[in-house]
């Protein structure tokens, strides 16, 4: 069931702030996070966090075959296809969560890590969607908590997105990551940040007769970046075809588990954006969305709190990864009461889910603790009988 999102798409993407639709929550407005979402957490199900492999950091899948191999084909009816992957680095030292690195000596990203992907809703995604959707999805850290005893970057000039004469401020880490680039790096010759703008321009002008909107999906780390590309990407007019400044797109982040990004300099510029909207999902118990708790820094966007602690399918009071890790986040919108309390799961979405990598389902639902995994790691046995490591899609699509 798909309500009636395609015909009401620009309130759910935050045409009035999402004014009279979060609590109680909108029926077609829980199917529509939940549906960004999982194009964020497809970022972790593809990414290969496998130290020994000479392909770690990088998307396990070719971009042809992505939505397929995460399992967001079969009964999903928002089609769309990936068009580009993106790289990020950092030029000052970040933790190993945010950077993670090979063992190998042939490794191929030693000092960059894949970190999202953009989409673009194909002619029957646009059907039930109502518009040609471009999908930004930023992936997050893989360790959920490890990082956060490193957090100590300070908050620097946001000049480098906004211009000289910006007064924003906003996370070292998180702007060194998404506007570093390393001219030795077959993959990071630009930073993300140029990555993502490039494509983006290319899809506004391929579509421009259409009616097209921009989504920027992320979760954690993810979450912090996708704050940092819409703003970007509104800013700077990435959402104009070139040459008709007048014909505009909206652009929407869904921002899951996000740390706080800059300061009040920064979200004055992102309230003053017509075009921008963001909506931050944060769960009670969570911690990571108060970080850092440093002075200076504020929160942006409009908030939907949830809280998995009432939900009746998991563990309590379960632990922190199973607090802050994007599957549980995905059930909590899908079950979430607002303020009248209590939790009923509104959308028909497995609670399998919930236990991809966590043991974080109550053990009477019988479903398997951390079950998503790849067959033997990604071991393959020859036919002379040895056993080689084959993890990775060779992705020449052009």
């Amino acid at each position: 069931m798909i309500g009636n999102i395609a015909k009401r798409w620009r309130l759910l993407s935050g045409q009035d702030n999402w004014k009279n639709l979060l609590d109680p929550l909108d029926i077609d407005l829980r199917r529509y996070i939940i549906h960004y979402g999982e194009m964020a957490q497809a970022t972790y199900d593809s990414f290969i966090a496998e130290k020994a492999s000479k392909y770690t950091a990088d998307s396990r899948y070719a971009r042809k075959n992505l939505f397929s191999r995460v399992g967001l084909v079969k009964g999903n009816p928002f089609k769309y296809k990936a068009t580009k992957y993106f790289y990020a680095t950092s030029q000052i030292p970040v933790p190993e969560s945010f950077i993670l690195k090979s063992l190998s000596t042939e490794s191929l990203h030693k000092e960059s890590n894949w970190i999202g992907y953009i989409a673009v809703a194909t002619d029957e995604g646009k059907a039930l969607l109502g518009r040609r959707d471009i999908v930004i999805a930023w992936r997050g850290t893989i360790q959920a908590y490890e990082w956060i005893d490193d957090f100590d970057f300070p908050l620097v000039s946001a000049s480098p997105i906004f211009g000289e004469a910006t007064d924003a401020k906003v996370h070292r880490g998180w702007l060194s990551m998404y506007t570093s680039s390393d001219p030795r790096s077959a993959y990071d010759v630009t930073s993300a940040r140029e990555q993502v703008s490039a494509e983006v321009k290319r899809l506004v002008e391929k579509f421009k007769g259409e009616e097209i909107s921009i989504t920027i999906t992320g979760h954690s780390l993810g979450a912090s970046l996708g704050n940092l590309s819409a703003a970007d990407i509104v800013a700077n007019g990435l959402n104009k075809p070139k040459n008709e400044p007048d014909k505009h797109c909206p652009v929407t982040a869904f921002c899951f588990a996000g740390p706080l990004v800059g300061d009040i300099g920064f979200r004055k510029i992102l309230e003053s954006k017509e075009d921008l909207h963001i909506l931050r999902v944060k769960n009670e118990p969570d911690i990571v969305p108060h970080y850092p708790m440093i002075k200076g820094y504020t929160a942006v966007g409009e908030e939907l709190v949830i809280n998995t602690h009432k939900s009746e399918y998991l563990k309590f009071p379960g632990d922190l990864k199973s607090c802050h890790n994007l599957e549980p986040y995905l059930h909590g919108v899908a079950g979430t009461q607002g303020k009248k309390g209590g939790f009923h799961l509104e959308v028909k979405r497995d609670i399998a889910l919930v236990n991809k990598d966590l043991d974080a389902v109550k053990d009477e639902y019988l479903v398997p603790v951390s079950w998503w995994c790849l067959h033997n790691k990604g071991m393959v046995q020859e036919d002379d009988g040895s056993w080689i490591l084959k993890d990775h899609e060779d992705d020449n699509e052009l």
